[in-house]
């Protein structure tokens, strides 16, 4: 039998944080290390997560990103740290403005009910909700003057009521060779062959609108954000010049994230924009990325009518964050028959002041999930049971 069980509370992952990082003793100054880069922080830490773009119900490729963040953000309290997430909302995009008009409806409609529906299900998941939640559509003014500022700097221009973003030093930064740049922005709908554009890595800040496409007034005439700029606007609003942790999936890293980047610290000034990154791996179906694109996605509200959310979470946290992994469901019935073995070791009890220094330094340790909980397995008892707690399995 596949046991339900209730969603981890905001307030009880603080407190078994709190709890572990006193009783483990990691001395004045634990740090997080991700991705091989030590992330030291003071006080407070900033996490900023790419979020939906709410034409679609959330699936498992998605959720994957945001347990991840989730379990990122729990962590980082580990260091004493107060830790502040935005995980925005890009309600007004290209895609979203395309299945509204297939579906008959209006795109505002869609953003809102698409939104509710993310909420639904990730509150479902028990991933905490962000301290901020940005949508696109209350930054248009934002990103107007992210847009003019670079226009004045000469790190953009204006062409037949557009303005774009200088862009040919962005793959280099990225350490992508021009081709294959050219070849993902094309796939991410960063139309190179625009003829508008002095080079086709250059991206749009604001875009013409035409048609029934939504328009708001702007310098350079009826328009709307760019996707990068959008991020870059909520980003800078929310945290300022720079962010601790920029977590995303791992087909964001170019052209998205790269753009973003670039486009921060040419308003700022202020480098790095982001200390460091956690691109979360790809989920796949029979070898390809989960996504619409495909028609293969598989929904969370779909999984965890026949399994409880720890172990959708166990399955995503089985692994490395930036490791790309394969969905089946076999392997969800194994993770719930872990999850029942975690709650039987929980009820035993070893030798815990030695291993919650383990346990925490382990996860310290570029969030390793899978050697905390085995060092939490062998000492059971309470060790045990915070650290399920800690990271949202029950």
């Amino acid at each position: 039998m596949i046991l339900q069980n209730a969603a981890v509370s905001p307030a009880a992952s603080t407190v078994s944080a709190k709890a572990m990082s006193v009783h483990a003793g990691l001395g004045p100054s634990p740090a997080l290390c991700l991705g091989q880069r030590r992330v030291p922080v003071l006080g407070r830490a900033s996490v900023y997560v790419c979020g939906i773009t709410p034409y679609e119900t959330t699936h498992v490729g998605h959720a994957a990103t945001f347990v991840w963040a989730d379990v990122l953000a729990r962590v980082l309290r580990l260091t004493g740290a107060s830790v502040e997430l935005c995980r925005n909302v890009t309600d007004i995009d290209d895609h979203l403005l395309v299945e509204a008009r297939r579906e008959g409806v209006e795109w505002r409609s869609l953003a809102t009910q698409e939104t509710y529906r993310f909420e639904r299900d990730m509150a479902a998941l028990g991933v905490v909700r962000p301290t901020y939640e940005p949508r696109s559509r209350d930054f248009v003014d934002e990103v107007i003057a992210l847009a003019a500022e670079l226009v004045r700097v000469d790190a953009a221009y204006v062409r037949n009521g557009g303005v774009y973003f200088r862009g040919r030093d962005v793959p280099h930064a990225a350490g992508l060779d021009p081709a294959s740049a050219l070849l993902l922005a094309r796939e991410h709908g960063g139309h190179p062959d625009d003829p508008d554009k002095d080079d086709p890595l250059d991206a749009a800040l604001w875009q013409r609108s035409v048609g029934d496409e939504p328009a708001w007034p702007s310098p350079w005439g009826p328009g709307r954000p760019g996707w990068h700029a959008e991020c870059t606007a909520m980003a800078l609003s929310t945290f300022g010049p720079t962010v601790d942790v920029h977590v995303g999936g791992a087909d964001l890293a170019f052209p998205h994230h790269a753009y973003e980047s670039a486009q921060a610290e040419a308003y700022t000034g202020v480098r790095p924009f982001v200390r460091a990154w956690m691109h979360v791996g790809n989920v796949l179906v029979d070898g390809e990325k989960m996504a619409k694109s495909t028609g293969n996605l598989v929904y969370v509200h779909d999984v965890l009518d026949r399994y409880s959310p720890g172990a959708l979470r166990l399955l995503i946290l089985s692994r490395p964050w930036s490791e790309p992994w394969e969905f089946d469901e076999s392997a969800l019935d194994r993770a719930a028959g872990e999850l029942e073995d975690l709650w039987r070791f929980g009820a035993a009890s070893g030798d815990e002041n030695a291993a919650e220094h383990e346990v925490a330094s382990a996860l310290l340790d570029d969030l390793d999930v899978p050697r905390a909980l085995e060092i939490a397995k062998t000492a059971g008892g309470q060790v045990l049971r915070d650290v399920v707690t800690l990271l949202g399995l029950r």
